[in-house]
């Protein structure tokens, strides 16, 4: 079922890069830092996922589509500390194990030491959900998108709060965001057919 895959895509990156793609090649011509000589490794990483998620897009199969999403994932891993990374992980744990407070705790403060990370921002509305504060969790999701805008991830948890909420219309209009991302995605298209089943009915 797709929504069961929404938090491996966020985390597999984050917490277990595989080691071949834990470093993502740089773009070529890099962006210096003024004054340094040295490449901007944020400019970079934005080059490199400009580039993967034109290859996503234009992937010919389902395998080839989750290739390039584990290097779309392993390159958001790199905004990651070592320190927000042991917390995430914590807070994994706990949410894991449905405590879901505890897991609050640390995502926020995991956010406190990397809050351009959108992931960070998922996993705490999916912590946020659990408890019960969804207008929250959606805030979160929003947060996500706003620093980036093409994370399929959070796309993905958002249809899942609004059909959960009763809303088939606008879950169907973000998956759809989300397969314009990344049109291979497992599963995707028969939770589609499902959701615009129950949005055409809702629209009668």
């Amino acid at each position: 079922m797709l929504r069961l895959a929404v938090l491996p895509l966020l985390t597999l990156g984050l917490l277990n890069p595989p080691p071949a793609l834990a470093q993502a090649p740089a773009a070529p011509g890099g962006t210096a830092v003024p004054g340094q000589g040295r490449p901007d490794p944020s400019a970079q990483r934005r080059a490199e996922l400009d580039r993967l998620f034109e290859a996503l897009r234009d992937a010919p199969d389902t395998p080839g589509g989750q290739m390039v999403e584990s290097r779309i994932r392993a390159v958001w891993a790199q905004a990651v500390s070592p320190a927000a990374a042991l917390l995430l992980r914590r807070g994994m744990r706990n949410l894991q194990g449905n405590e879901a407070a505890e897991a609050l705790e640390d995502f926020d403060a995991a956010l406190v030491l990397e809050p351009g990370a959108p992931d960070l921002w998922i996993l705490r509305a999916r912590a946020l959900a659990r408890l019960g504060d969804r207008a929250a969790a959606a805030r979160d999701l929003q947060e996500a998108l706003r620093l980036e805008p093409r994370h399929f991830g959070a796309l993905l948890a958002l249809s899942e709060f609004q059909d959960e909420a009763g809303n088939a219309v606008g879950a169907l209009r973000s998956l759809d965001a989300a397969l314009a991302l990344h049109p291979r995605m497992p599963g995707a298209q028969e939770r589609r057919r499902e959701l615009q089943r129950r949005a055409e009915g809702d629209a009668l």
